[in-house]
C-alpha cells in the first residue's frame, strides 16, 4: 500500500511539474504582433487602434498585440525608435503605418533579418527604398489615387474649365500624400481646371490650416481646396470661415473620421472618401498571421493585398 501511494504520490506530483514547465511554452506559442501607427492625435489613427484592440480581444487565444504611436506625423526618428523596441520584446510580426516611405526601411530591414515578418499599412513603403535593401513588404491597403480621384471626380461636377483650386497635400515625401494628390490631379485635369499650388500641411489640422489660410489670400478667386486628409480639411474649413468665404469655396478631404461628418451634413465639406481606418490595421494583422501560421517567411508573403475605400457625400454619410 504505501509503495502505491507513494507511486501515485509521486506521479501527481510529475504531473504537476509537466503542467508547470509546460504552461510557459503553450504561452510561447501564442504569437506576439506590433501595430507601429503614426500619430495618435490624429483621430483615423485613433480608429485604428480601437480597430485593432477589438479584433485582438474578439481572437485573445490567437494573439497578444502591442499598439504603439507617435505624437507628430512628421517624428520618423520617434517611429524609428518604437520599431526598436518592438525588436527589443522580439515580436514575431510588425505591422506599420510608416511616417516616411523611405527612412523607415533600413530599420525594417533589421526587423526582418531578425526573423520578424513586417506588413506595410496605410502608406506604401517606397519600392526604390525596398529593392536597394534587398526586401520586399507585402502592402495591405488601398488604392489612393484612385480613392483621391473618385472625390475629386465628385468635386469637378461643381466646377467648370478655368476654375483655381488648390491641393493641400500630407507629408510630400509619403507615398499614399504623393498618390492622393496625383488622384486629385487627375480629377481637375479631366475637368480643365487650374491648380494654382500644392503645398503640404503635413496630415495636421493647424499645417493644414496655414496653408488654406496663405491659398486664399494669394487666390481671392479660388473656387476649391483639396485636402489629402480630413485633418487638414478641417483645417481649410477653419480658413474658408475666417476668410468669409463660407459656401463660396468648397472643401473637400479623405479618411471620413468622425469630426467630418456634421460638415458633410451641412455642406461645409463636399466629399471624402472612406478607406475603412478601423479594419485596416485588421486586414494586416490577418495577414501577418496567416503568415505565421503557414510558417512563412518574408519573401513567401503576397506583394500586395489591396483593400477597399469608397466615396463619402452628404446623400452616403452614415
Amino acid at each position: 500500500m504505501n509503495i502505491t501511494r507513494r507511486s501515485l504520490q509521486n506521479a501527481a506530483a510529475l504531473t504537476v511539474l509537466g503542467a508547470l514547465v509546460a504552461t510557459p511554452a503553450l504561452a510561447q506559442e501564442k504569437p506576439k504582433v506590433a501595430l507601429v501607427m503614426k500619430s495618435l492625435a490624429n483621430e483615423f489613427f485613433r480608429t485604428m487602434e480601437d480597430g485593432a484592440k477589438a479584433h485582438q480581444k474578439a481572437h485573445s487565444g490567437q494573439y497578444t498585440l502591442i499598439a504603439s504611436g507617435i505624437k507628430d506625423e512628421t517624428d520618423t526618428a520617434a517611429q524609428i525608435k518604437l520599431v526598436e523596441q518592438m525588436m527589443a520584446q522580439k515580436v514575431d510580426a510588425l505591422v506599420i503605418a510608416p511616417a516616411d516611405s523611405k527612412a523607415l526601411v533600413p530599420v525594417l530591414k533589421t526587423a526582418i533579418d531578425k526573423g520578424i515578418l513586417v506588413v506595410n499599412i496605410d502608406n506604401q513603403l517606397d519600392a526604390g527604398a525596398l529593392k536597394e535593401k534587398g526586401i520586399q513588404v507585402p502592402f495591405v491597403g488601398p488604392d489612393n489615387r484612385a480613392g483621391a480621384k473618385l472625390v475629386g471626380d465628385y468635386l469637378a461636377k461643381s466646377l467648370k474649365a478655368g476654375d483655381k483650386v488648390g491641393i493641400i497635400e500630407g507629408v510630400s515625401t509619403t507615398f499614399n500624400a504623393q498618390q492622393r494628390t496625383l488622384g486629385f490631379q487627375d480629377a481637375m485635369k479631366t475637368v480643365g481646371a487650374t491648380v494654382v499650388g500644392v503645398q503640404s500641411g503635413q496630415w495636421e489640422i493647424d499645417k493644414g490650416n496655414t496653408v488654406a489660410s496663405g491659398m486664399l489670400r494669394e487666390h481671392p478667386d479660388l473656387k476649391a481646396l483639396l485636402c489629402g486628409n480630413d485633418s487638414m480639411a478641417l483645417g481649410a474649413v477653419a480658413a474658408v470661415k475666417a476668410a468669409g468665404k463660407t459656401g463660396k469655396v468648397m472643401v473637400v478631404g479623405y479618411d471620413n473620421i468622425g469630426a467630418i461628418k456634421p460638415m458633410l451634413l451641412d455642406g461645409r465639406v463636399l466629399a471624402t472618401a472612406d478607406q475603412f481606418g478601423a479594419k485596416q490595421a485588421v486586414f494586416g494583422i490577418e495577414t501577418a498571421l496567416k503568415a505565421l501560421a503557414a510558417k512563412q517567411h518574408q519573401a513567401d508573403m503576397p506583394a500586395m493585398v489591396k483593400t477597399d475605400v469608397v466615396l463619402v457625400t452628404k446623400d452616403t454619410v452614415k
